[in-house]
C-alpha cells in the first residue's frame, strides 16, 4: 500500500480561508433577514387587501409614529418636507425595518430561536400599532399577525441552507480523486465558499440557498404587489366622479372684472387655488375611503334633538351655500405656502346646529374624522361665522378624496386644526373643560384665530434679475375681517402702500402689487398688512407652535 505524503492529502482549511467564508455567510444571513421581512410585509399587504388599507403594518406603524412623535420633530418634518412629510415618514419606517431585518438575519444565523423572536417582536409592534388606532376594527391586527407567521417560515427556510451539516471530514484520498485546488484570489475563495455545500463538511448548500431565496423574493413581490392592487377595491374615486352636486341656493358673489392680478403678474399666486395645487396637511397616511352610500354624520352630546344625516340628506337641503374661502394651516411659517383659496359648496353649519337644538352650555364641538382624528371647534364660531359650513364641493367638483371626501367642516377665521375636520363623521356638542382634542392634547392652543398675514411671492428670494422697474407682489389675508392695506418696504426707505386686488369677500385673501425701480445691488424687501378693523401685522417673530406664526415676511433680492 503506497504511503501518502502530506503534500498529496486534501488541503486543510486555514485561518486565511475561514475569514472570507464567515464574512460571506454573514452577508448572506443579513440578506436572509431582508428577504424574511419582505415576505412578512408582502403577505401582510395581501391580508390588508381583505381587512382594509389602514390595517397595513406599514400604515399602522406610521400612524403610531405620527402620534408618538414630539411636536418639535413634527414641526421640523413639515418645515423640511412640507406636504411630502408622509412620504418621508414611510421611507423612514421602511429604512428602520430594513436595518432591523439585517440584524435579525445575523442573529438568526447564530441562534434560530433568537431570530424567530426578532421576527415575532417585529410583528407584535405591527399588531399593537394596528389595534390601538382610534378607528381600528376587530381584524386590524390580522395582517401583521399573518405576516409575522410568513416571516418566521421564510426565516427558517432561508437559514437552513446556511446551517446545513454533512460529514465532518473529507473522504480518504485513496477512496476518490484528490480535490481540485481552488483558483487563487478573492473570486476563487468566493466560489469555494458558495460551492462548499456541494462537498462534504462545508456547512452551506449553495443551490438550496439561491432556490429558496428566489422563492422568497417571488412571494414578497407577488403578495405585496397583489395586495396593493387588491386594495384598490376600497378606492372611492369612481363613486366621487359619479356624485352630482346640487346648485347652491346662495351662490358665491361674482368676481369683479380684473379680480385676479396673477394674470398680469408672473409669479403671483392665483386668486383661486386649483384642487391639484391645494396644500394638504393632516395625519392620515392611508386616506379614509368613504362611499357616498355608506356615509353617516352623527350629531351627539349637548343637542336637544340630535339626529344622523346621510350624504343625500345634506345634498337635498334647500339652504346649500357657495363661498370663496381662504384656508391656512397653523404650521404655516412666515412666508410659507401652506395656504390656499377655493370655491366651497356646502350646508351652513350654524343652521344645522340650530335645527338639532345645540344647547347654550356647549362651548366646544368635537368633530371626529373617519380615521379617528378629533378636532375641537368653538361652538360660538360655528354658530356666528356666517360662512361656516359642512362642505362637500370644492372648485365646482366633489371634494377630492385627500381633502375630506365626502364631507368636511370649514369655519373661516380659525386655523384648520381647530375648524377644518376632514372625512367628518361625528359632531359632539360638549365643552372645552370636558375634552381635549388631538392637537390640544399635544399642547397646541385650544382656540386659534388666524392672524393678519402677508407674503411676498415675487421676486423670488436670492434670485438675480435685471435692474430696473419690476413688480413686487404677493397675497395677504385676515379672515372674517378682510385686508384694508398692504405696505412694502425696500431697504431703509419708508413704507409704501401697494395696489390691492378688488375686494370680493372678507374670507378671501387679497393680492397686492407694487412696481419698484430696483438699482443694481442686493436689496432687502419686507411686507406688512393691515386688516379692515385696523390691526396691523406685528413685526414680532413667532414660530407656529402653539397658535400660529407671526412676523413680517422679508426677503433678500439681487438686481444686476
Amino acid at each position: 500500500m503506497p504511503v501518502v505524503t502530506v503534500s498529496e492529502q486534501a488541503p486543510r482549511a486555514t485561518a486565511d480561508d475561514a475569514a472570507p467564508r464567515a464574512g460571506v455567510r454573514r452577508s448572506l444571513a443579513a440578506l436572509v433577514g431582508l428577504l424574511a421581512a419582505a415576505v412578512a410585509l408582502g403577505v401582510a399587504e395581501l391580508v390588508a387587501a381583505v381587512v382594509g388599507p389602514a390595517s397595513s403594518p406599514v400604515v399602522a406603524v406610521g400612524d403610531a409614529a405620527i402620534t408618538l412623535t414630539p411636536e418639535p420633530v413634527k414641526a421640523f418634518a413639515i418645515r423640511t418636507f412640507g406636504e411630502n412629510d408622509k412620504i418621508a415618514l414611510i421611507a423612514g419606517t421602511l429604512l428602520v425595518i430594513a436595518l432591523y431585518a439585517l440584524l435579525v438575519g445575523l442573529v438568526g444565523l447564530r441562534n434560530r430561536v433568537l431570530g424567530i423572536a426578532g421576527i415575532a417582536l417585529f410583528g407584535a409592534v405591527g399588531v399593537v400599532a394596528a389595534v390601538t388606532r382610534p378607528s381600528a376594527g376587530v381584524g386590524n391586527g390580522l395582517p401583521a399577525l399573518v405576516g409575522t407567521l410568513a416571516g418566521v417560515i421564510a426565516l427558517m427556510a432561508l437559514l437552513a441552507p446556511l446551517q446545513s451539516r454533512t460529514a465532518a471530514s473529507p473522504a480518504p484520498a485513496e477512496e476518490g480523486p484528490a480535490p481540485v485546488p481552488s483558483e487563487g484570489g478573492l473570486a476563487g475563495r468566493l466560489r469555494d465558499v458558495l460551492g462548499a455545500g456541494d462537498r462534504k463538511g462545508a456547512g452551506m448548500d449553495r443551490r438550496r440557498f439561491f432556490l429558496t431565496s428566489g422563492v422568497a423574493a417571488g412571494v414578497a413581490v407577488v403578495a405585496g404587489g397583489g395586495g396593493r392592487l387588491l386594495q384598490r377595491r376600497f378606492d372611492v374615486a369612481g363613486d366621487r366622479d359619479d356624485l352630482v352636486l346640487p346648485r347652491p341656493a346662495s351662490p358665491a358673489p361674482a368676481l369683479p372684472r380684473g379680480a385676479d392680478l396673477a394674470r398680469d403678474v408672473e409669479g403671483l399666486t392665483p386668486l383661486l387655488t386649483p384642487n391639484r395645487d391645494f396644500y394638504r396637511v393632516d395625519t392620515a397616511i392611508a386616506v379614509p375611503q368613504i362611499r357616498p352610500a355608506d356615509y353617516r354624520l352623527t350629531m351627539t352630546g349637548k343637542f336637544d334633538s340630535p339626529r344622523t344625516y346621510t350624504l343625500q340628506d345634506l345634498l337635498d337641503r334647500d339652504d346649500v351655500i357657495e363661498r370663496d374661502i381662504t384656508l391656512t394651516c397653523v404650521s404655516n411659517e412666515v412666508g410659507g405656502k401652506l395656504a390656499g383659496t377655493a370655491r366651497w359648496l356646502g350646508v351652513p353649519l350654524g343652521a344645522l346646529l340650530r335645527e338639532n337644538g345645540v344647547r347654550s352650555d356647549s362651548d366646544q364641538l368635537v368633530c371626529t374624522s373617519q380615521d379617528g382624528m378629533t378636532i375641537g371647534a368653538p361652538t360660538r364660531s360655528a354658530l356666528e361665522v356666517e360662512d361656516a359650513m359642512l362642505a362637500f364641493g370644492m372648485n365646482g367638483e366633489p371634494l377630492p378624496v385627500e381633502h375630506g371626501f365626502p364631507v368636511r367642516m370649514l369655519i373661516p377665521g380659525l386655523y384648520g386644526y381647530v375648524s377644518a375636520c376632514k372625512w367628518l363623521t361625528r359632531i359632539e356638542a360638549t365643552t372645552f373643560d370636558a375634552f381635549d382634542p388631538y392637537w390640544v392634547e399635544r399642547d397646541w392652543a385650544a382656540q386659534a384665530p388666524i392672524k393678519v398675514f402677508s407674503r411676498i411671492d415675487t421676486p423670488a428670494p436670492l434670485r438675480a434679475f435685471p435692474a430696473g422697474r419690476r413688480p413686487i407682489a404677493g397675497v395677504a389675508w385676515a379672515q372674517t375681517r378682510g385686508i384694508a392695506r398692504v405696505e412694502v418696504k425696500v431697504d431703509d426707505e419708508d413704507w409704501v402702500e401697494a395696489e390691492l386686488s378688488p375686494e370680493v369677500d372678507a374670507d378671501l385673501w387679497r393680492q397686492w402689487v407694487l412696481t419698484y425701480d430696483f438699482p443694481a445691488g442686493q436689496h432687502a424687501v419686507a411686507v406688512r398688512a393691515t386688516s379692515a378693523d385696523g390691526e396691523t401685522q406685528t413685526d414680532e417673530r413667532a414660530r407656529p407652535f402653539p397658535n400660529g406664526a407671526s412676523g413680517w415676511h422679508s426677503i433678500q433680492v439681487i438686481a444686476r
